[in-house]
């Protein structure tokens, strides 16, 4: 691998479902900077069934648009780089052929099996069911599910070390009777990784060793108290290129082209999310919200999670959303009457016809409706997941003990530093402060909070470049895959007498570019938006009422630097969690003054109130 002062010139491409993308990054000026993008259709399936022709194609748009020659005679990548021709390294991520798919097993549902899940999620599997002794199925419900499903690999976890080993060598039984079949490759065994107690190692090789290829690692729970998930998602990534990459169309062409291992394209996301936050230190939440899936990402307390809500998406999985949510869910973000019969129409069509975006005014704003409930829901689960570690005895003090919001999530919206906002429905926002409120409707983020979206989705490839290159990484997102949308201030707090429209919550004071002063009270209800662009900082004053909280401690004054964006500063005194009126021409007239104070809509399409 070169040294990373030598690398002037990179090439990457993420290998999707249907779309491959490439993006040639450079060094200008003493600072990495995207270049261009381009993209071709995925060619992993009939008739080319060969990976890297879509390679090539979308290889081949990045060097019309470039000029630069980067693919020779002999259909390779050229390195290095030399003048307008080559590049220094290149690097793949891969979710074609339906990514990594993966089933999990652990002792106890809530404990050993719930860190074998999280193991697999942030390698970038899609987890296909979790196995466990407790889980209320019969040995043969087990093995018939391990058969059906047909996984890439399987994570085998259970016990802590010198603890019993009889209910994980039962697993590896169960196992062993389902003689699982991979879902990729005929005459090959399939992947089991056994990373539970170290003393069931033997019993479990004796049921696994003959009927699977079985690797051990580290144990995922060594002790209650601690969770080790390094060890199982490195050996993931590396059976993933040695087995599942190795039996799809060309990828084993493609593994020689790469200067580096092809990653699964959420665990590059994942990457990507973890790098910023150790670097910047800072706490994250990024959301991609897919056709058929919405994928979670968050770093708190330096500890990384990721979730996929797979019958949460825009296309493929929008009816999934209409009914998990309710109609009058998706309809209360609706600024206007709609028949009910006209909307589940419009749903239908939708899973019809998948790859349709809106057509009129009245579809988007639907359709973006919609996006807040998949967004909610999603991140519903995210919190459910993120939880400190089960199983863990703690203190609890006694203001725990009368606590009205116990709970165990990680999740802590108050410490939130960023929220990074991923996949069509955002990124393709007609107007960027139609990306702005959705994600605000939707994770209702407390306190100081900065806004972006990914421009257009390259995450996963700066994700595997960090191995290589972490400043490049960084200075890339940040500067080139970053949109940053600008800040949102959100008061919490106070009784249900302080939460009543019209009353004063929050006094602000901003020194704006150029010696502009602009000062105001922020009232229950409202929500404000005052212009500073992207670049631009503003020294802020905030003093919250006196039951209300903005990171510092009810009614306490704040002092803050202030980030800009394509949209602004965003005021939010709707407090928290967001209660829409209930009366529906109330709740149109609310939904209305909101969106005309953050340039949501054209105002045809808010005043139209059938």
């Amino acid at each position: 691998m070169k040294n990373p002062e030598d690398i002037k010139v990179i090439l990457a491409t993420d290998c999707g479902s249907t779309t491959t993308k490439a993006i040639l990054i450079e060094l200008k000026d003493g600072e990495y900077r995207l270049v261009v993008r381009g993209e071709a259709p995925t060619t992993v399936e009939a008739p080319f069934e060969d990976v890297t022709m879509g390679v090539l194609n979308a290889v081949g748009e990045v060097e019309e648009l470039t000029g630069k020659t980067l693919i020779d005679e002999n259909q390779q990548i050229i390195r290095p780089a030399n003048g307008n021709v080559g590049c220094d390294i290149y690097i793949s991520t891969s979710s074609a052929g339906g990514g990594l798919q993966m089933m999990c097993a652990g002792v106890v549902r809530e404990m050993t099996a719930e860190s074998a899940e999280r193991a697999a999620l942030g390698a970038g599997a899609i987890v296909m069911d979790v196995i466990a002794t407790n889980d209320n199925r019969m040995a043969h419900e087990k093995i018939e599910r391990i058969r059906q499903l047909r996984p890439d690999m399987i994570l085998l976890s259970g016990g802590i070390d010198g603890g019993t080993i009889t209910h994980v060598v039962e697993l590896a039984e169960v196992i062993s009777a389902a003689d699982p079949k991979p879902r990729l490759g005929i005459g090959y065994k399939l992947p089991v990784i056994y990373a539970g107690n170290i003393d069931a190692r033997e019993a479990v090789s004796n049921s696994l060793a003959g009927k699977t290829s079985l690797d051990t690692v580290e144990n995922l729970r060594p002790v209650l108290e601690q969770e080790n998930l390094r060890p199982a998602r490195e050996k993931i990534h590396d059976l993933f290129m040695e087995h599942v990459m190795a039996q799809a169309p060309g990828y084993k062409k493609l593994m020689k082209w790469c200067d580096a291992p092809i990653m699964p394209t959420p665990g590059a996301v994942g990457l990507i999310m973890k790098t910023i936050s150790d670097l910047e230190n800072i706490e994250i939440v990024g959301v991609d919200i897919g056709g058929a899936t919405t994928d979670i990402f968050s770093v708190f307390q330096n500890t990384f999670n990721r979730t996929v809500s797979a019958n949460l998406g825009m296309s493929y999985s929008v009816s999934n959303v209409f009914a998990e949510t309710g109609l009058e869910n998706v309809m209360r973000w609706v600024p206007f009457h709609l028949d009910e019969r006209d909307l589940r129409n419009r749903v239908k069509n939708k899973m019809v016809r998948p790859t349709t975006i809106p057509q009129s005014l009245e579809e988007l704003v639907f359709e973006q409706g919609i996006a807040r409930e998949a967004l909610r829901l999603a991140f519903i689960q995210h919190k459910s997941f993120a939880t400190t570690l089960k199983g863990v005895q703690r203190l609890r003090t006694l203001a725990d003990t009368f606590s009205q919001a116990q709970s165990d999530t990680m999740v802590n919206m108050m410490t939130l530093n960023m929220l990074v906002g991923s996949g069509g429905v955002l990124s393709h926002a007609p107007r960027r402060n139609q990306a702005a409120i959705m994600l605000i409707d939707a994770f209702q983020p407390e306190g100081i909070t900065d806004l972006a979206v990914d421009s257009i989705f390259m995450m996963p490839q700066l994700g595997v470049l960090t191995d290589i290159h972490a400043k490049a990484a960084t200075e890339v997102f940040n500067k080139d895959c970053l949109i940053h949308l600008g800040t949102c201030i959100a008061p919490v707090g106070g009784s249900n007498k302080d939460r009543t429209e019209g009353n004063e919550i929050m006094k602000y004071n901003l020194q704006l570019p150029g010696g502009k002063n602009e000062e105001g009270t922020l009232k229950f209800g409202e929500i404000k938006r005052i212009p500073l662009g992207v670049g631009e900082t503003a020294e802020a004053a905030f003093e919250p009422g006196r039951k209300f909280d903005l990171g510092n401690g009810a009614g306490n004054k704040m002092e803050s630097l202030i980030k800009g964006g394509v949209v602004g500063i965003i005021l939010d005194g709707r407090g928290r969690p967001m209660q829409l009126p209930l009366d529906d021409s109330e709740r149109i007239r609310k939904l209305s003054e909101w969106l005309t104070s953050l340039d949501v809509y054209p105002s045809s399409i808010l005043n139209k109130r059938k």
